[in-house]
């Protein structure tokens, strides 16, 4: 690992993540969550905060140890209980049917084998489960699409593996969930970055 990926760019990802239009997104999405909670891609915690409490425990899964690191002490300071695990979401370190709730949020532009990764979500998830996610992606726009293709593959060289053109919703319920509720928005910015995604799906 590089000197960039290993101490610049967790920083960076830190920055890049507290803008404060993305607050309204994170609000929706975590106080939605019940139960026991996986959140995939936990980055510096950014979200523990927002845990209320219907919440019993969570897992916060993130395969980078300074990002973890970061976390640390918004998990010592979550209303809720939070365990803290190193590990890649395409392997999750807990047990089938365990979790009540996963969140993701612009956490799926980046895991490398996604549709994998969906899988081991929802093999972790109850039956009665939700995924609530709120995810950037493919823009509806055929040109704003085309330059999110061009782009794409320089833009994840610098920004850690994420991907600018996944359409998320047909990621999702491609992987054996049925989305239930998808809103979608644009935020302020380039439109090739800014396309959203937020909804609630269970398994199919």
């Amino acid at each position: 690992m590089s000197f960039y990926q290993r101490s610049v760019l967790p920083r960076l990802i830190h920055l890049a993540m507290r803008q404060e239009n993305l607050l309204p997104f994170r609000r929706r999405v975590i106080g939605a969550a019940e139960g026991r909670v996986l959140e995939v891609g936990i980055g510096s915690g950014l979200n523990l905060p927002l845990y209320g409490p219907s919440v019993s425990v969570v897992f916060g899964l993130e395969p980078s140890p300074e990002l973890l690191r970061m976390a640390d002490d918004r998990a010592a300071r979550a209303p809720a209980s939070i365990e803290l695990l190193e590990a890649s979401a395409e392997a999750v370190p807990l047990d089938t049917a365990s979790i009540d709730t996963v969140v993701t949020t612009w956490t799926l532009c980046t895991i490398p084998d996604a549709p994998r990764a969906l899988a081991e979500l929802r093999r972790v998830l109850k039956p009665t489960g939700a995924l609530l996610f709120v995810e950037h992606g493919r823009a509806p726009e055929p040109g704003v699409a085309r330059w999110q293709d061009r782009l794409d593959p320089l833009w994840r060289r610098v920004a850690g593996g994420c991907h600018l053109n996944r359409k998320i919703d047909d990621l999702i319920s491609g992987s054996g969930f049925v989305i239930g509720t998808l809103t979608n928005a644009r935020l302020r910015g380039p439109r090739t970055h800014t396309f959203l995604y937020e909804g609630r799906a269970r398994l199919a």
